[in-house]
């Protein structure tokens, strides 16, 4: 039985993260500064956002010595950022960062004096006794029947915060008041400005967001940001929905937010209708109209201009026609097309369809390694790590690696076809009058970054496909892994049946280390490649850009992954 040592392949070492490096590869300090630590995220139930809420509100509270609605509308004015609010405090002081927020702080304590016996509203003119009076910070004094009016017209037409109704008067009214008074007479009204309140941390916070997945899972995410605007990166939610944080699309990397905008926009509107045009439809090479065939006849004519074409090939043709030849045409040998003159729809269809195409074939492709060959990869990883040889317990946590890395980098070279849609087009305006791209450098660079990535990408697909996923009539593997380093004791004579299936043991052993080492190859190769990629659209292409646009940096493992709170 061959020891541990004769499998391990030492032409990588573990750095201080246990990640494989390769030693003839590029190394850390060579590499394109496109990839930053996963950022810190977190999942929050929605029955735990009214906790999380009251977290920050109590901290402001404590810091400025001010009531809750106080607190609650200086996080709302700062997007709940505390980082800013504490540099805001240290260079403007306490009473700036107030006022700049609207808080008003209380300047009265009653609605009347002593020898008041009686108030009169501004509103309905009414006399009230005090008890029947409600008084503001600002001091402005209104009796309870209108001040509920009030509440209530202002949740219908859905204010958050709701403002003193004195004549531009910027206090916001005392949350305890509005529930007291809105629970007497409606309820439901009351807890719906609970809800608004609850709504406004996600609503109004930059560092939060409502998971968008459909159906809706219930939680908010949360991340740790700096920045006064949402900061651009990629989070995957509990529930496994992965989505852009800064425009709560899809996760979309390496394609901006605005050219990943229009993309849907466009699928949601063509692709369905691009599919059907090309797989049943000719174009007239006269009025360029898309025609259908209705006849069995080759021979047809366009309704709109009278132009006749030939259906095999779309060239034009003359009338005359039989029902097996067309009089002066023949398409049946193949001629390579020179100088021929493309109209701008014909080109903008095709291209379209260029990138539509391999779009959808990444995707797809993504699809089936996840749902397909990931529970395969799963189960083999499972058997390797419960057989008795050490050699493979260490090799499978490699194949499990490699996997999610080919999930990571189809996607990414899925979009990056999206990305060069509207980057090298040249009549589309998200570049506006800059020159065209056709042939530069940037272009040539960009693509054979995606050809590599392509291709190796395939390369890692076939590789855990050919290893976890055996043909049919193959020996099971599960039979074999449990066979490994389990050769008849010394004390007997082993079988020829033992020897042959303890040999076919040791070959599926080496196979597998093969394997392992392969993917482990192809998986560092795939992530450079990504890394190249991305460096090359964030430092080279999108400056080109009239539109400023941004990426998030490359995560070999994908999104970052949303914690319990």
């Amino acid at each position: 039985m061959a020891s541990d040592d004769d499998f391990y392949d030492y032409s990588y070492d573990e750095d201080s993260d246990g990640e494989a490096m390769e030693e003839d590869g590029v190394e850390d300090n060579d590499e394109p500064k496109a990839q930053e630590p996963p950022l810190q995220c977190w999942a929050i139930e929605k029955e735990a956002l009214s906790a999380a809420q009251q977290q920050d509100l109590s901290m402001v509270m404590n810091l400025f010595n001010i009531k809750q609605h106080h607190a609650r509308a200086l996080l709302i004015h700062y997007r709940w950022n505390m980082e800013i609010i504490t540099d805001h405090l240290d260079r403007k002081g306490q009473d700036r960062m107030l006022t700049a927020a609207g808080v008003v702080l209380q300047k009265s304590s009653g609605v009347a004096s002593g020898r008041s016996r009686r108030v009169t509203c501004g509103v309905c003119f009414d006399d009230f006794s005090p008890r029947d009076v409600s008084t503001m910070d600002c001091g402005h004094s209104f009796c309870n029947d209108c001040w509920t009016g009030y509440f209530v017209s202002s949740l219908d037409s859905g204010k958050k915060q709701i403002r003193c109704m004195a004549l531009k008067c910027p206090a916001i009214c005392d949350e305890a008041v509005v529930q007291h008074l809105l629970r007497r007479e409606h309820p439901a009204a009351a807890e719906r400005f609970l809800d608004f309140l609850l709504q406004s941390y996600v609503d109004d916070n930059t560092a939060v967001k409502w998971c968008p997945s459909v159906p809706h899972c219930g939680r908010a995410i949360r991340v740790a940001a700096g920045e006064s605007e949402a900061p651009l990166c990629e989070v995957e939610c509990l529930c496994g929905h992965s989505f852009c944080f800064r425009c709560a699309a899809r996760a979309h990397s390496p394609c901006p937010c605005a050219m990943w905008e229009r993309w849907e926009a466009k699928c949601l509107g063509e692709a369905e209708n691009v599919k059907w045009l090309l797989a049943n439809t000719k174009t007239c090479p006269k009025c360029l109209r898309p025609i259908v065939k209705e006849g069995g006849c080759n021979h047809v004519t366009c309704l709109q201009c009278g132009q006749s074409l030939c259906w095999l090939c779309g060239a034009a043709t003359g009338q005359a026609h039989s029902w097996t030849s067309i009089a002066g045409h023949s398409c049946n040998r193949f001629t390579a097309e020179e100088k021929k003159k493309v109209s701008d729809a014909q080109r903008q269809l095709r291209r379209y369809e260029h990138y539509y195409k391999r779009y959808e074939a990444h995707d797809m492709s993504h699809k089936s390694e996840r749902d397909k060959l990931g529970p395969a990869v799963a189960e083999l990883v499972t058997r390797m790590e419960s057989c008795d040889s050490l050699v493979l317990k260490h090799a499978a946590p490699y194949l499990a690696d490699a996997h999610r890395s080919l999930l990571g980098c189809r996607q990414v070279l899925s979009r990056s076809f999206v990305f060069a849609y509207y980057m090298f087009d040249d009549e589309d305006d998200v570049r506006g009058t800059r020159p065209p791209l056709e042939d530069t450098v940037e272009k040539v660079l960009f693509e054979n970054f995606q050809e590599e990535l392509e291709g190796n990408v395939e390369r890692l697909s076939k590789l855990l496909e050919r290893t976890s996923m055996p043909k049919e009539g193959d020996q099971k593997e599960e039979e074999l892994l449990d066979t490994t380093s389990k050769l008849p004791e010394e004390d007997r004579k082993p079988s020829e049946e033992e020897l042959l299936l303890a040999k076919q043991a040791l070959n599926l052993e080496q196979e597998l280390l093969e394997a392992k080492q392969e993917a482990l190859n192809l998986a560092l190769a795939i992530e450079r490649q990504c890394r190249n990629m991305y460096s090359c659209i964030q430092d080279e292409l999108l400056p080109m850009l009239v539109e400023p646009m941004a990426i998030t940096a490359f995560q070999k493992k994908g999104p970052s992954k949303a914690l319990p709170a």
